[in-house]
């Protein structure tokens, strides 16, 4: 897995790392002390140095990106892994240090950022477009969702993941829908929902076929 898509790990890595030279390219314009955590209403409510800022969020996506990679690539069923969804996979974390990193340096420079609103938007356009690959998931102990009726059973895993990518790409509607109101309690209870009802489906369909066998 990793052989085959070697270029596309090295590129993405680079971009994950792209946020440091521009923090290094912006870094007289920064303020020593950097805001790189906000509370539910989106006001800075932790603040870091600016080396730390600059530096270890990326460096902290990189070394997800490659733990991700490793672990999926360490996956005996990694043959079921549809090359559209290794893309995705690959591309998380670079979208994820871009967006956050750039938030953080505008915002930090005084420009007015809604830290709420994009991470909503964020979010549900990254729900809508996992959404939209679930159904395509094949079995495998690392990409979806990985319960032990799913594990064992390849049915009850393509019912699921059928209902798991109709639900969150509904629930991922509703988040970008709703992203204007600001309510973290409505991104929060969608959420759960996203989880919860496949969660429970894949379990009664489980609990069915035992019963009927």
């Amino acid at each position: 897995m990793i052989k085959k898509n070697l270029k596309m790990l090295i590129f993405t890595s680079i971009v994950i790392l792209l946020p440091i030279l521009a923090g290094l390219i912006l870094w007289d314009k920064l303020p020593e002390q950097i805001a790189t955590h906000f509370n539910a209403q989106g006001v800075a409510d932790g603040f870091s140095s600016k080396g730390f800022a600059v530096f270890a969020l990326p460096v902290f996506l990189l070394a997800v990106h490659w733990i991700c990679t490793l672990g999926t690539a360490a996956d005996p069923k990694q043959k079921n892994h549809s090359d559209k969804m290794l893309t995705l996979v690959l591309w998380i974390c670079p979208v994820i240090s871009l967006l956050v990193s750039s938030c953080i340096y505008t915002y930090s420079m005084g420009i007015n950022v809604d830290m709420i609103l994009i991470t909503t938007l964020l979010f549900g356009t990254m729900f809508i477009i996992i959404g939209n690959y679930m159904p395509k998931c094949k079995q495998n102990y690392t990409i979806g969702i990985k319960i032990s009726w799913t594990i064992n059973d390849e049915e009850n895993w393509n019912f699921t993941h059928r209902l798991s990518g109709k639900i969150w790409v509904a629930g991922g509607i509703i988040i970008l829908l709703t992203a204007v109101f600001r309510q973290t309690w409505i991104f929060i209870g969608v959420t759960a929902l996203m989880v919860i009802i496949p969660f429970l489906a894949s379990y009664l369909y489980y609990r069915k076929k035992n019963k009927n066998a």
